[in-house]
């Protein structure tokens, strides 16, 4: 991908969440020179909040003496409310159930709920259970020292 190909992507996706902004949930309006589908529009969109997510627990992580699941909570929740659109947009459109996993497995894994030893299934179904956790409310939801509890009883 040349320079000018990023550079098109990127302006593509900001305009399908300048577009989304009003609501949403409606059917996605993009360029399909860019993405010959939705579902590979969603994946860029999905891609695109990964990135930012992995970078920002990289750095929370590494700047914070909290507990990890609060750390991590507290960074998910940040980015959502600083891309609600996008967070919005992948509420409602996104159906790969591979890359939902991969950001349950991300959470599960960086909040030290799960271990990569653990089968990948087993991964995913605690990250999902934390994701439910993290998007239900307030930090105070998650009690700190009360993480392998989540992990065995997700």
């Amino acid at each position: 991908m040349s320079w000018t190909d990023f550079y098109r992507r990127r302006d593509a996706l900001d305009a399908v969440l300048r577009a989304a902004a009003g609501n949403p949930a409606a059917p996605l309006t993009f360029d399909r020179e860019l993405f010959a589908t939705e579902d590979e529009l969603l994946l860029a969109l999905h891609y695109r909040w990964m990135q930012q997510l992995t970078g920002r627990l990289g750095t929370a992580l590494g700047d914070s003496a909290d507990d990890r699941v609060e750390t991590v909570t507290r960074t998910w929740r940040e980015l959502a409310a600083e891309q609600p659109v996008l967070r919005a947009v992948l509420d409602a459109h996104l159906t790969s159930t591979e890359a939902v996993e991969r950001e349950q497995s991300l959470l599960a894994l960086t909040a030290g709920l799960a271990e990569l030893s653990e089968p990948g299934a087993e991964i995913a179904r605690v990250g999902a259970a934390f994701a439910s956790l993290i998007r239900s409310g307030p930090a105070a939801a998650v009690v700190p020292g009360r993480h392998r509890r989540l992990a065995k009883s997700a």
